[in-house]
Protein backbone atom coordinates (compact mmCIF):
# COMPACT_ATOMS: atom_id res chain seq x y z
CA UNK A 1 0.00 0.00 0.00
CA UNK A 2 1.23 3.44 -0.83
CA UNK A 3 1.08 5.72 2.23
CA UNK A 4 -0.11 9.37 1.78
CA UNK A 5 0.49 12.07 4.06
CA UNK A 6 -2.22 11.41 6.20
CA UNK A 7 -1.48 7.55 6.19
CA UNK A 8 1.71 9.24 7.67
CA UNK A 9 -0.24 10.84 9.90
CA UNK A 10 -2.84 8.19 11.57
CA UNK A 11 0.69 6.08 11.87
CA UNK A 12 1.74 8.30 13.91
CA UNK A 13 -1.34 8.79 16.40
CA UNK A 14 -1.15 5.12 16.52
CA UNK A 15 1.74 3.72 17.15
CA UNK A 16 3.84 7.25 18.69
CA UNK A 17 3.91 8.10 22.58
CA UNK A 18 1.72 11.50 22.34
CA UNK A 19 4.92 13.33 23.73
CA UNK A 20 4.98 15.75 20.35
CA UNK A 21 2.73 17.92 18.76
CA UNK A 22 4.17 17.94 15.41
CA UNK A 23 3.47 20.04 12.21
CA UNK A 24 1.47 18.93 9.44
CA UNK A 25 4.82 18.44 7.61
CA UNK A 26 6.20 15.28 6.40
CA UNK A 27 9.83 15.93 5.55
CA UNK A 28 11.61 13.33 3.21
CA UNK A 29 14.36 15.31 1.50
CA UNK A 30 16.97 18.03 2.47
CA UNK A 31 19.84 19.75 0.58
CA UNK A 32 21.73 22.84 2.27
CA UNK A 33 19.23 25.46 3.64
CA UNK A 34 16.60 23.37 2.34
CA UNK A 35 13.67 20.74 2.41
CA UNK A 36 11.32 18.87 0.59
CA UNK A 37 8.32 17.26 1.94
CA UNK A 38 6.13 14.16 0.36
CA UNK A 39 4.07 16.56 -1.79
CA UNK A 40 7.37 18.11 -3.39
CA UNK A 41 7.04 21.80 -1.37
CA UNK A 42 10.16 23.58 -0.83
CA UNK A 43 10.75 24.79 2.35
CA UNK A 44 13.84 27.15 4.00
CA UNK A 45 14.44 25.76 6.81
CA UNK A 46 15.75 28.53 9.41
CA UNK A 47 15.86 25.89 12.36
CA UNK A 48 18.07 23.22 11.11
CA UNK A 49 16.90 20.45 13.15
CA UNK A 50 17.19 22.69 16.57
CA UNK A 51 20.40 23.82 15.65
CA UNK A 52 21.95 20.20 14.44
CA UNK A 53 22.20 20.59 10.74
CA UNK A 54 25.27 23.50 10.92
CA UNK A 55 26.49 22.45 7.30
CA UNK A 56 22.78 22.35 6.17
CA UNK A 57 21.25 19.19 5.21
CA UNK A 58 23.71 16.53 3.57
CA UNK A 59 26.32 19.04 3.33
CA UNK A 60 28.97 16.70 0.46
CA UNK A 61 32.01 16.18 3.51
CA UNK A 62 28.95 14.78 6.05
CA UNK A 63 27.67 12.45 3.19
CA UNK A 64 31.26 11.08 2.16
CA UNK A 65 32.36 10.41 5.65
CA UNK A 66 29.22 8.65 6.63
CA UNK A 67 29.13 6.48 3.42
CA UNK A 68 32.90 5.68 3.92
CA UNK A 69 32.47 5.04 7.79
CA UNK A 70 29.57 3.02 7.14
CA UNK A 71 31.37 0.61 4.31
CA UNK A 72 34.34 0.57 6.85
CA UNK A 73 33.74 -0.05 10.24
CA UNK A 74 29.92 1.22 11.98
CA UNK A 75 30.68 0.06 16.38
CA UNK A 76 32.75 -1.79 18.08
CA UNK A 77 32.36 -0.24 21.69
CA UNK A 78 34.93 1.78 23.72
CA UNK A 79 36.68 -1.76 25.00
CA UNK A 80 39.15 -0.87 21.74
CA UNK A 81 40.60 2.01 20.03
CA UNK A 82 38.67 3.56 16.95
CA UNK A 83 40.60 6.23 14.55
CA UNK A 84 37.55 8.35 14.09
CA UNK A 85 37.08 9.34 17.58
CA UNK A 86 40.40 9.72 18.76
CA UNK A 87 40.42 11.88 15.69
CA UNK A 88 37.87 14.38 16.98
CA UNK A 89 38.85 14.41 20.25
CA UNK A 90 42.47 15.73 19.12
CA UNK A 91 40.06 18.20 16.59
CA UNK A 92 38.33 19.49 19.73
CA UNK A 93 40.78 19.49 22.27
CA UNK A 94 43.50 21.69 20.16
CA UNK A 95 40.59 23.86 19.12
CA UNK A 96 39.57 24.56 22.79
CA UNK A 97 40.59 25.61 26.26
CA UNK A 98 40.09 21.88 27.17
CA UNK A 99 42.58 19.02 28.00
CA UNK A 100 40.28 15.80 28.03
CA UNK A 101 36.76 14.29 26.24
CA UNK A 102 34.34 11.98 27.14
CA UNK A 103 31.76 11.10 23.86
CA UNK A 104 28.10 10.30 24.57
CA UNK A 105 24.97 10.09 22.39
CA UNK A 106 23.19 13.39 23.04
CA UNK A 107 23.26 16.92 24.92
CA UNK A 108 21.19 15.12 27.88
CA UNK A 109 24.04 12.32 28.11
CA UNK A 110 26.68 14.50 27.94
CA UNK A 111 25.67 17.06 30.38
CA UNK A 112 24.58 13.65 32.74
CA UNK A 113 28.09 13.18 32.70
CA UNK A 114 29.33 16.95 33.42
CA UNK A 115 27.17 16.49 36.88
CA UNK A 116 28.55 13.23 37.74
CA UNK A 117 31.91 14.70 37.59
CA UNK A 118 30.89 17.81 39.16
CA UNK A 119 29.24 15.21 42.19
CA UNK A 120 32.79 13.53 42.06
CA UNK A 121 34.86 16.75 42.49
CA UNK A 122 32.20 18.03 45.15
CA UNK A 123 33.01 14.83 47.34
CA UNK A 124 36.84 14.85 46.83
CA UNK A 125 37.16 18.94 47.20
CA UNK A 126 34.35 20.09 48.76
CA UNK A 127 33.44 17.24 51.65
CA UNK A 128 30.93 15.78 49.83
CA UNK A 129 28.96 18.67 48.25
CA UNK A 130 26.43 17.87 45.86
CA UNK A 131 24.92 20.48 44.66
CA UNK A 132 24.84 22.49 40.99
CA UNK A 133 23.40 26.00 40.63
CA UNK A 134 21.78 26.46 37.40
CA UNK A 135 19.70 29.24 35.79
CA UNK A 136 15.89 30.40 35.39
CA UNK A 137 15.04 29.41 32.21
CA UNK A 138 17.97 27.49 31.31
CA UNK A 139 16.95 24.28 29.73
CA UNK A 140 19.85 21.48 29.84
CA UNK A 141 17.87 18.02 28.84
CA UNK A 142 15.43 15.60 29.33
CA UNK A 143 17.19 12.91 31.71
CA UNK A 144 15.28 13.12 35.23
CA UNK A 145 18.83 14.68 36.23
CA UNK A 146 19.25 17.11 33.40
CA UNK A 147 15.69 18.25 33.88
CA UNK A 148 16.19 18.78 37.50
CA UNK A 149 19.19 20.74 36.32
CA UNK A 150 16.30 22.84 34.05
CA UNK A 151 15.35 26.03 35.73
CA UNK A 152 11.80 25.26 34.07
CA UNK A 153 9.66 24.18 36.78
CA UNK A 154 6.99 23.17 33.79
CA UNK A 155 9.05 20.67 32.89
CA UNK A 156 9.29 19.01 36.41
CA UNK A 157 5.65 19.06 37.42
CA UNK A 158 4.86 15.82 35.44
CA UNK A 159 7.72 13.93 37.02
CA UNK A 160 7.91 15.60 40.66
CA UNK A 161 9.87 14.95 42.96
CA UNK A 162 12.61 15.61 40.97
CA UNK A 163 16.09 14.81 41.98
CA UNK A 164 17.98 16.50 44.83
CA UNK A 165 20.87 18.72 44.32
CA UNK A 166 19.95 21.33 42.05
CA UNK A 167 18.89 25.14 42.74
CA UNK A 168 18.26 27.66 40.49
CA UNK A 169 18.85 31.44 40.47
CA UNK A 170 17.63 34.25 38.73
CA UNK A 171 20.31 34.57 35.05
CA UNK A 172 22.55 37.43 34.78
CA UNK A 173 22.24 37.82 38.54
CA UNK A 174 25.35 37.45 40.60
CA UNK A 175 24.35 38.54 43.61
CA UNK A 176 21.58 35.66 44.04
CA UNK A 177 24.20 33.17 42.46
CA UNK A 178 26.63 33.97 45.51
CA UNK A 179 23.52 34.36 47.84
CA UNK A 180 22.99 30.52 46.90
CA UNK A 181 26.07 28.65 47.19
CA UNK A 182 26.55 26.82 50.43
CA UNK A 183 28.43 24.37 51.80
CA UNK A 184 26.87 21.56 49.76
CA UNK A 185 27.64 23.50 46.52
CA UNK A 186 29.80 22.12 44.22
CA UNK A 187 29.53 23.77 41.11
CA UNK A 188 27.39 26.19 39.14
CA UNK A 189 25.68 24.95 35.64
CA UNK A 190 25.01 27.43 32.82
CA UNK A 191 24.35 28.64 29.32
CA UNK A 192 26.16 31.55 27.64
CA UNK A 193 23.41 31.34 25.04
CA UNK A 194 20.16 30.40 26.71
CA UNK A 195 18.99 28.89 23.45
CA UNK A 196 15.60 27.06 24.35
CA UNK A 197 13.83 30.21 26.49
CA UNK A 198 13.93 31.90 23.19
CA UNK A 199 17.85 33.57 22.93
CA UNK A 200 18.55 35.19 25.99
CA UNK A 201 22.46 36.06 26.49
CA UNK A 202 24.59 36.58 29.52
CA UNK A 203 26.22 39.46 30.65
CA UNK A 204 29.74 40.12 30.35
CA UNK A 205 30.45 41.36 33.81
CA UNK A 206 28.15 38.73 34.89
CA UNK A 207 29.88 35.70 33.59
CA UNK A 208 33.81 37.06 34.29
CA UNK A 209 31.75 37.49 37.60
CA UNK A 210 30.80 33.89 38.14
CA UNK A 211 34.27 32.64 37.06
CA UNK A 212 35.90 34.67 39.46
CA UNK A 213 33.16 33.43 41.98
CA UNK A 214 33.77 29.79 41.38
CA UNK A 215 37.73 30.48 41.55
CA UNK A 216 37.34 31.52 45.51
CA UNK A 217 34.84 29.28 46.45
CA UNK A 218 36.43 25.92 44.66
CA UNK A 219 33.46 25.49 42.78
CA UNK A 220 33.76 23.97 39.00
CA UNK A 221 31.88 25.97 36.43
CA UNK A 222 30.18 24.37 33.47
CA UNK A 223 29.30 25.79 30.53
CA UNK A 224 26.51 24.15 28.29
CA UNK A 225 27.67 24.58 24.59
CA UNK A 226 25.30 22.22 23.11
CA UNK A 227 23.11 24.78 21.17
CA UNK A 228 25.47 28.01 21.20
CA UNK A 229 28.39 25.80 20.48
CA UNK A 230 29.87 24.58 17.05
CA UNK A 231 30.47 28.26 15.32
CA UNK A 232 26.75 29.51 16.11
CA UNK A 233 27.65 32.56 18.09
CA UNK A 234 30.14 33.94 16.14
CA UNK A 235 32.83 32.07 17.86
CA UNK A 236 33.88 28.38 17.81
CA UNK A 237 32.27 27.91 21.24
CA UNK A 238 30.10 30.90 22.43
CA UNK A 239 32.33 31.49 25.84
CA UNK A 240 35.15 32.95 23.63
CA UNK A 241 33.55 36.00 23.11
CA UNK A 242 33.86 37.10 26.76
CA UNK A 243 37.25 35.79 27.68
CA UNK A 244 36.17 33.47 30.34
CA UNK A 245 37.21 29.57 30.17
CA UNK A 246 34.66 26.88 32.14
CA UNK A 247 36.30 23.68 34.12
CA UNK A 248 33.97 21.87 32.00
CA UNK A 249 31.67 22.16 29.13
CA UNK A 250 29.55 20.28 26.92
CA UNK A 251 28.34 19.46 23.65
CA UNK A 252 26.01 18.13 21.14
CA UNK A 253 23.46 19.11 18.45
CA UNK A 254 25.69 20.22 15.66
CA UNK A 255 28.88 18.39 16.94
CA UNK A 256 27.96 15.55 13.87
CA UNK A 257 26.14 17.85 11.21
CA UNK A 258 22.90 15.73 11.90
CA UNK A 259 24.32 12.22 13.41
CA UNK A 260 23.45 11.97 16.81
CA UNK A 261 26.29 12.40 19.21
CA UNK A 262 27.09 14.31 23.03
CA UNK A 263 30.90 15.04 24.57
CA UNK A 264 31.99 16.61 27.92
CA UNK A 265 35.08 17.82 28.05
CA UNK A 266 37.35 19.85 30.99
CA UNK A 267 40.42 20.90 32.06
CA UNK A 268 43.43 18.28 33.36
CA UNK A 269 42.86 19.23 36.32
CA UNK A 270 39.33 18.61 36.85
CA UNK A 271 39.51 15.59 35.17
CA UNK A 272 38.73 13.13 38.19
CA UNK A 273 36.23 10.33 36.55
CA UNK A 274 38.35 7.33 36.41
CA UNK A 275 38.18 3.31 35.12
CA UNK A 276 34.45 2.47 35.84
CA UNK A 277 33.25 5.93 36.59
CA UNK A 278 31.68 6.46 33.64
CA UNK A 279 31.02 4.48 30.27
CA UNK A 280 28.79 4.74 26.73
CA UNK A 281 27.94 1.37 24.70
CA UNK A 282 27.48 3.72 21.76
CA UNK A 283 29.07 6.96 22.70
CA UNK A 284 32.08 8.23 20.24
CA UNK A 285 30.96 5.80 17.90
CA UNK A 286 33.09 5.71 14.34
CA UNK A 287 30.31 6.31 12.68
CA UNK A 288 29.21 9.30 14.74
CA UNK A 289 32.85 10.40 15.39
CA UNK A 290 33.45 9.82 11.32
CA UNK A 291 30.64 12.75 10.43
CA UNK A 292 31.76 14.69 13.75
CA UNK A 293 35.51 14.86 11.83
CA UNK A 294 33.99 16.23 8.76
CA UNK A 295 31.53 19.25 10.27
CA UNK A 296 34.18 20.36 12.77
CA UNK A 297 36.71 20.21 10.29
CA UNK A 298 34.45 21.81 8.20
CA UNK A 299 33.10 24.33 10.45
CA UNK A 300 37.25 25.30 11.06
CA UNK A 301 38.60 24.90 7.59
CA UNK A 302 35.79 27.31 5.78
CA UNK A 303 35.49 29.71 8.47
CA UNK A 304 31.96 29.30 9.26
CA UNK A 305 31.75 31.19 12.57
CA UNK A 306 32.93 34.44 11.00
CA UNK A 307 30.33 33.63 8.10
CA UNK A 308 28.45 33.41 11.32
CA UNK A 309 29.02 36.81 12.90
CA UNK A 310 28.64 38.77 9.71
CA UNK A 311 25.13 36.59 8.19
CA UNK A 312 23.68 37.08 12.28
CA UNK A 313 24.40 40.83 12.12
CA UNK A 314 23.30 41.28 9.26
CA UNK A 315 20.11 39.34 10.59
CA UNK A 316 20.22 41.09 13.24
CA UNK A 317 19.67 44.48 11.41
CA UNK A 318 16.66 43.30 9.41
CA UNK A 319 14.89 42.02 12.31
CA UNK A 320 15.20 45.39 14.11
CA UNK A 321 13.84 47.09 10.31
CA UNK A 322 11.17 44.83 10.66
CA UNK A 323 10.54 45.86 14.37
CA UNK A 324 10.66 49.22 13.69
CA UNK A 325 7.69 48.67 10.92
CA UNK A 326 5.28 46.32 12.93
CA UNK A 327 4.39 47.24 16.46
CA UNK A 328 3.74 43.91 17.16
CA UNK A 329 7.25 43.00 17.51
CA UNK A 330 7.87 43.43 20.99
CA UNK A 331 11.58 42.58 21.52
CA UNK A 332 14.67 41.36 18.71
CA UNK A 333 17.33 39.57 20.15
CA UNK A 334 20.25 37.46 19.15
CA UNK A 335 24.05 36.62 18.67
CA UNK A 336 25.57 35.09 15.48
CA UNK A 337 23.09 32.68 14.40
CA UNK A 338 20.87 32.57 17.03
CA UNK A 339 17.75 34.92 16.68
CA UNK A 340 14.27 35.74 18.52
CA UNK A 341 11.82 38.24 18.36
CA UNK A 342 8.98 38.36 21.03
CA UNK A 343 5.42 39.13 20.43
CA UNK A 344 2.96 41.52 22.07
CA UNK A 345 0.74 38.84 21.61
CA UNK A 346 0.36 35.72 21.65
CA UNK A 347 0.53 34.80 18.28
CA UNK A 348 4.06 32.85 17.86
CA UNK A 349 2.29 29.58 17.09
CA UNK A 350 -0.07 31.32 13.88
CA UNK A 351 3.48 33.08 12.54
CA UNK A 352 5.01 29.08 12.64
CA UNK A 353 2.10 27.75 10.75
CA UNK A 354 1.68 30.67 8.46
CA UNK A 355 5.10 30.38 7.37
CA UNK A 356 5.24 26.31 6.53
CA UNK A 357 2.01 27.84 4.43
CA UNK A 358 5.17 30.07 2.64
CA UNK A 359 7.54 27.60 2.47
CA UNK A 360 9.23 28.80 5.72
CA UNK A 361 10.02 26.84 8.84
CA UNK A 362 10.28 28.83 12.17
CA UNK A 363 10.13 27.50 15.66
CA UNK A 364 8.07 29.29 18.72
CA UNK A 365 9.75 28.56 22.11
CA UNK A 366 6.43 30.28 23.61
CA UNK A 367 3.04 32.03 22.72
CA UNK A 368 5.14 35.08 21.74
CA UNK A 369 8.76 34.15 21.16
CA UNK A 370 10.11 33.01 17.58
CA UNK A 371 13.44 31.36 17.35
CA UNK A 372 15.79 31.22 14.56
CA UNK A 373 19.02 28.76 14.05
CA UNK A 374 19.29 28.24 10.67
CA UNK A 375 22.55 26.71 8.98
CA UNK A 376 25.50 28.39 9.68
CA UNK A 377 26.35 28.11 5.62
CA UNK A 378 23.23 30.23 4.81
CA UNK A 379 23.73 33.39 3.14
CA UNK A 380 22.00 37.15 2.86
CA UNK A 381 19.76 36.14 0.43
CA UNK A 382 18.24 32.81 2.29
CA UNK A 383 17.80 35.89 4.92
CA UNK A 384 16.37 38.22 3.15
CA UNK A 385 13.56 35.40 1.37
CA UNK A 386 13.39 34.35 5.41
CA UNK A 387 12.41 38.69 6.97
CA UNK A 388 10.46 39.01 3.56
CA UNK A 389 7.99 36.03 4.44
CA UNK A 390 7.71 36.93 7.93
CA UNK A 391 7.42 40.47 7.39
CA UNK A 392 3.66 39.83 5.19
CA UNK A 393 3.02 36.94 7.89
CA UNK A 394 3.02 39.99 10.39
CA UNK A 395 1.31 42.68 7.58
CA UNK A 396 -1.52 40.02 8.09
CA UNK A 397 -2.07 39.39 11.67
Amino acid sequence: MQLTTQNWQELEAKYYMRTFNRLPLVLVRGEGARVWDDKGNSYLDMVAGLAVNVLGHCHPAVVEAITHQARTLIHTTNLYYTTPQLELAQLLIENSCADRIFFANSGAEANEGALKLARKWGRLNRNGAYEVITADNSFHGRTLATLAATGQPKYHKPFEPMPAGFVSVPFNDLAALKAATGPQTCAVMLEVVQGESGIHLANHDYLVGVRQWCNEQGLLLIFDEIQAGMGRTGKFLSFEHHGVEPDVFTLAKGLAGGVPIGAFLSKEAVSILSAGDHGSTFGGSPLACAAGVATVGTILREDLAVHSAEIGAYALAKLRDLQSRHDLIAEVRGMGLMLAFDLKTESAAKVVTEGLKRGLILNNTGPQTIRMVPPLIIGKAEVDEAIATIDLILAEL
